[in-house]
């Protein structure tokens, strides 16, 4: 017995979130991505830490598009890499958006 705590290492409380580990109920608070009013899917982000998410997806995607400018030969890459961050903010929007469903306006 060497006295220290044998209980599991937790994650760090941020990447917890992220991951959806720790979040007992969504609260507003807890939505980076609202929901659409129509449609399905999700709106542009209410919180800071979703825009900060939307502002380097973007980012990322246009260094992507200057490689293209100087070597036009590189454009299935681009098209592959384009895709993966896309992925990523799919998966950061399913994890800290509300659920998407199909939404017509107001619920009756």
């Amino acid at each position: 017995m060497s006295g220290q705590n044998d209980a599991p290492a937790k994650l760090p409380a941020a990447f917890a979130n992220l991951c959806g580990e720790n979040i007992m109920s969504k609260n507003n608070k807890d939505i980076w991505f609202p929901a659409m009013k129509y449609g399905i899917g999700w709106g542009l982000p209410t919180t800071w830490q979703g825009w900060t998410v939307f502002l380097i997806y973007t980012v990322l995607v246009i260094i992507g598009a200057l490689f293209i400018k100087r070597s036009p030969w590189l454009i299935i890459p681009f098209i592959i890499y384009v895709f993966v961050l896309t992925g990523i903010l799919l998966f950061i929007c399913w994890k800290k958006g509300e659920k998407p469903e199909l939404r017509w306006g107001k619920k009756l």
